[in-house]
């Protein structure tokens, strides 16, 4: 069973039938306790750190979805979901995050051009990825595949070895995947990425 954390901040539907399309039985759950039974998690995140990170705490999910990190079994974290794996952010002033990835989250410049063109912030679209490091999520996934952003803040890791895959946006080129044993995310929307997305979903699913 893959849970997919429901903390009232996450694009949680789509991400369960993007599961479900796949064969995978997959459940979005409020309940933190349905964390312990489960094989696969997915914290999913749309929004603000601030926000994504209170309900969280809030909500009893963080002790639960520690301990099932500890016991070595696969989580997947998307876009905010990725970003509260780091240290911390500057969203919104300093938030402290669950510090499972040394690194910060900061806000892309502003006046960033290309190609003569003011880019605009949020990043938002399609952009394609670099792979850096080994990953299960992108096995069968072809370097410089194009996937789907939207977010303003991304995350600088500290651990260059953590980073599956990168992106470059403007003058920056920032973490777009981030593999930590079996902590596994994307700053992109696995799903709205059409058929790379869902690869990458079904390489999660079929982990062990």
């Amino acid at each position: 069973m893959i849970n997919i954390i429901d903390y009232e901040m996450g694009n949680l539907r789509s991400v369960e039938k993007a599961f479900e399309t796949l064969g995978f039985a997959a459940r979005v759950s409020a309940d933190p306790k349905d964390i312990a039974t489960a094989e696969k998690v997915v914290l999913p995140g749309v929004g603000s750190f601030r926000d994504c990170i209170h309900n969280l705490r809030a909500g009893g999910f963080v002790e639960p979805l520690m301990a099932h990190i500890e016991a070595g079994k696969p989580m997947l974290g998307i876009c905010v979901g990725m970003q509260m794996l780091f240290d911390e952010s500057e969203e919104f002033g300093r938030h402290e995050g669950l510090g499972l990835i040394p690194g910060r989250v900061v806000r892309f410049p502003s006046g960033m051009e290309e190609d003569g063109e003011r880019l605009k912030v949020p990043h938002m679209g399609w952009n394609d990825i670099s792979l850096r490091s080994p990953s299960p999520l992108f096995a069968g996934v072809e370097d410089n595949s194009f996937v789907y952003f939207v977010h303003s803040y991304y995350c600088a890791a500290q651990d260059p070895e953590v980073v599956a895959a990168s992106c470059r946006y403007g003058e920056v080129e920032f973490c777009a995947s981030v593999r930590h044993g079996n902590i596994m995310a994307t700053q992109f929307h696995p799903e709205k990425s059409q058929s790379i997305g869902l690869k990458i979903f079904k390489n999660f699913g079929d982990l062990p």
